[in-house]
C-alpha cells in the first residue's frame, strides 16, 4: 500500500466527524447541499496529517478527531471560494457547488462550512487556542488567494482592484511568500493541530510547524511542475493550466523568468498577458520552459530540497508509527508526478 493509500485510509477515520459538524445546525432541506462538495471525494491528507501528528506525539488519536475535521472543512471552504473566483465548472470530475447549484447559494454553503469548522474547534480541550491558530490561517490563505490573482497576467478586467494592483513582476521570494500563504498555512496548521491534541511540548509543536511549512512549498512546487510537465493520463488535468491561467505564481515560470534570454523572456510574458492563449501559444511557452531554461531542474532540486527539510525537521520527535507517516508522506511529495 502507498503512502498516500495509507494516509487516505487514516483521514477517512475522520470522515463521520466532518460530516456530523458539517450538519450541525442544519436545516433538513439543506442537508444534501451541504454534503455535496465533502461526497464529491478527495484523500483527505489534511485530517491524515492531523491525526498522524497527534501518533507522532504519542497522543490519543480520539482526542484529535475535532481539529481534523476542522482542517478538511476548512480546505472544503477554500474549495468552493476556489472554484467561484475562477469560474470553475468541474472539480473531481463533477460539477462544482456553484454550477450545481447556482452562485448565491454556493456563497451560503462556504460560510456554512467555515463555522462549521468553529464549532468543531470548541470540542477540543483548548477551544481558545485552537481557533486563535484557525482564524489566523485562514487570514493567510485569503491573503495568498488574493495574491495568485493579483500575480495573474491578464482577466478580470471588471474587478478594479485587481486591475490596480496587479503584480508586473514576480520574484521567487514572493512566489514563496504566496504559496505559503495560500498552501503551506493550512498544511502547517494540520501538523500543530495533531500536537496541540496529543497536548505536546512548545519545542514538538515549532518541529511540527515547520515540518508542515516546508512540506507545504514541497508539495506546492511540486503541482507546479506537474502542471506543466505532467500527463493528463496520470493527472487527469490539461497540461498547462497555469499559463492558460495568465499565472506568474508557478515555480518553473517564475524561475524561468529570472534567467532566460530577454527575447525568450519578453515572449514568454507576451504569451500569459494574451486575453486568450491558444494551444499553439500553450505549446510555445512550455517549449520556451523547456529548451532555454534550467527552471525545471531548478524547481526539482528545490522541490527535494524542502522534502529533506521537513524530514529533518521531525529529528526530535520519538520513532513511532505517526512519524513514520510523515517522514513517509514528504518523501513521496518529493518524487510525485500526480
Amino acid at each position: 500500500m502507498s503512502i498516500i493509500d495509507e494516509l487516505a485510509k487514516l483521514g477517512k477515520m475522520s470522515e463521520e466527524h466532518i460530516k456530523k459538524y458539517l450538519l450541525m445546525n442544519t436545516s433538513k432541506e439543506f442537508e444534501e447541499v451541504i454534503l455535496y462538495q465533502i461526497n464529491t471525494g478527495g484523500k483527505r491528507i489534511r485530517p491524515a496529517l492531523t491525526l498522524a501528528s497527534c501518533l507522532a506525539c504519542e497522543g490519543d488519536i480520539n482526542e484529535a478527531f475535532p481539529a481534523a475535521a476542522s482542517v478538511e472543512i476548512a480546505h472544503n471552504y477554500s474549495l468552493i471560494l476556489d472554484d467561484i473566483i475562477d469560474h470553475s465548472e468541474l472539480r473531481r470530475g463533477k460539477p462544482t457547488v456553484w454550477k450545481k447549484y447556482g452562485l448565491s447559494t454556493a456563497i451560503l454553503v462556504a460560510v456554512h462550512y467555515r463555522e462549521s469548522a468553529t464549532e468543531a474547534l470548541n470540542d477540543t480541550h483548548s477551544p481558545k487556542e485552537f481557533n486563535r491558530i484557525f482564524a489566523k490561517t485562514l487570514k493567510l490563505l485569503i491573503d495568498g488567494e488574493r495574491l495568485d490573482i493579483l500575480f495573474e497576467q491578464a482577466g478580470r478586467r471588471d474587478e478594479p482592484y485587481v486591475v490596480q494592483n496587479r503584480y508586473s513582476d514576480v520574484g521567487f521570494e514572493d512566489y514563496l511568500n504566496m504559496i505559503y500563504k495560500k498552501t503551506g498555512a493550512l498544511i502547517e496548521a494540520s501538523c500543530v493541530f495533531g500536537g496541540l491534541s496529543a497536548r505536546a511540548d512548545q519545542k514538538i509543536l515549532e518541529a511540527l510547524s515547520s515540518y508542515g511549512k516546508m512540506l507545504g512549498y514541497a508539495f506546492q512546487i511540486g503541482d507546479d511542475i506537474i502542471d506543466l510537465f505532467g500527463k493528463t493520463e496520470k493527472t487527469g488535468k490539461k497540461v498547462g493550466g497555469d499559463i492558460i491561467e495568465h499565472k506568474l505564481g508557478n515555480a518553473v515560470v517564475a524561475l524561468a523568468l529570472q534567467e532566460l534570454e530577454e527575447k525568450y523572456r519578453d515572449k514568454l510574458i507576451e504569451i500569459l498577458r494574451k486575453e486568450k492563449i491558444s494551444q499553439d501559444d500553450l505549446d510555445e511557452a512550455i517549449n520556451i520552459i523547456k529548451n532555454y531554461s534550467s527552471a525545471r531542474e531548478k524547481a526539482e532540486k528545490l522541490r527535494k530540497e524542502y522534502g529533506r527539510k521537513a524530514i529533518e525537521s521531525l529529528s526530535i520527535l520519538p520513532e513511532n508509527k505517526g512519524k513514520e507517516y510523515l517522514v513517509k508522506l514528504a518523501g513521496f511529495i518529493s518524487i510525485r508526478d500526480f
